[in-house]
């Protein structure tokens, strides 16, 4: 017995009642910073799962177009938004694919479904310009193939005459809106995908890399319902590109720029704001 509470006793006082919690828990002594990705790596190029990462991005973002320009063409159909899902139907369809396909595709590609994203991670050092170029081919030719299917069951005509799910600048608004909704929104994207994946945050708490999806996928939600109205929502380069290819119609072409501008300034920004302020990696590296 007196051994027993020997070690009961151990238990009890084998921590401080005042533990450290949150980041103040993390030092830098029990972490070390992952190193950058080099620009170039030749050796992806002969290796399966490079190519196997890529094809599951393209898969991603044909799904996700599918999906979400589906979702639109009935809503603009209908006669009565009362008989539909509505703008929130309509970011529901956007975030929740992106919640379902960031779960399905992270441990294979990452999970970027959108070349802004991609863009981001790249200025971060996250992955290397090779991978970078081709997870953006990839997802464009996906968009180009989702959007052509919504097409191919809508039809020709009913599918110019609902608008293609293209992204253009509303009536009512500037360019210099539509362009200044796209940063805003693209940064509240790029920079919600850094917290969610951050390796700091995954080293300290098991449950982060879990729960990644659901945060990234739920700010496409908030972006969506605050930007419809104006630019229709982009945040993607990839989603506007293969909208506007299927559609092809000038006055989708003519504010198509602010759709690629926006989203890439947008994830600049973020990447920037997380690796400079919020982790502060290159005041580190030079300590």
């Amino acid at each position: 017995m007196e051994g027993k509470e020997e070690d009961v006793k151990l238990g009890a006082n084998k921590y401080s009642e005042r533990q450290p919690i949150g980041t103040s828990a993390q030092t830098d002594k029990d972490y070390k910073e992952p190193p950058p990705a080099p620009l170039f790596e030749p050796g992806e190029l002969s290796s399966w799962s490079f190519y196997r990462a890529g094809i599951a991005e393209f898969i991603a973002t044909f799904l996700f177009l599918y999906i979400s320009v589906l979702t639109v063409m009935g809503v603009v159909k209908s006669p009565t938004k009362c008989g539909t899902v509505g703008i929130q139907g309509i970011a529901w369809a956007f975030g929740g694919m992106i919640f379902a396909l960031v779960y399905c595709t992270a441990g294979i590609s990452g999970g970027h479904i959108n070349p802004a994203v991609t863009f981001g991670l790249l200025l971060a050092r996250k992955l290397s310009l090779t991978r970078a170029v081709f997870y953006m081919v990839m997802q464009c030719l996906g968009a180009i193939c989702g959007a052509g299917v919504v097409k191919g069951f809508q039809g020709d005509a009913q599918f110019t005459t609902l608008g293609g799910g293209a992204n253009v600048v509303a009536h009512g608004y500037t360019k210099g809106d539509g362009l200044g909704a796209e940063i805003v929104g693209t940064f509240v994207l790029v920079y919600t995908v850094f917290s969610a994946t951050d390796a700091k945050r995954s080293a300290r708490d098991s449950h982060v890399p879990i729960l990644a999806p659901l945060p990234i996928g739920f700010a496409v939600f908030l972006v969506h319902l605050a930007t419809i109205p104006i630019t229709g929502t982009g945040i993607n380069p990839a989603r506007s590109l293969g909208a506007a290819i299927i559609y092809n119609k000038s006055h989708a072409w003519d504010d198509h720029w602010i759709f690629w501008v926006g989203p890439f300034i947008g994830a600049a920004l973020a990447a920037v704001y997380h690796q400079f302020v919020i982790r502060a990696i290159p005041f580190k590296s030079r300590s």
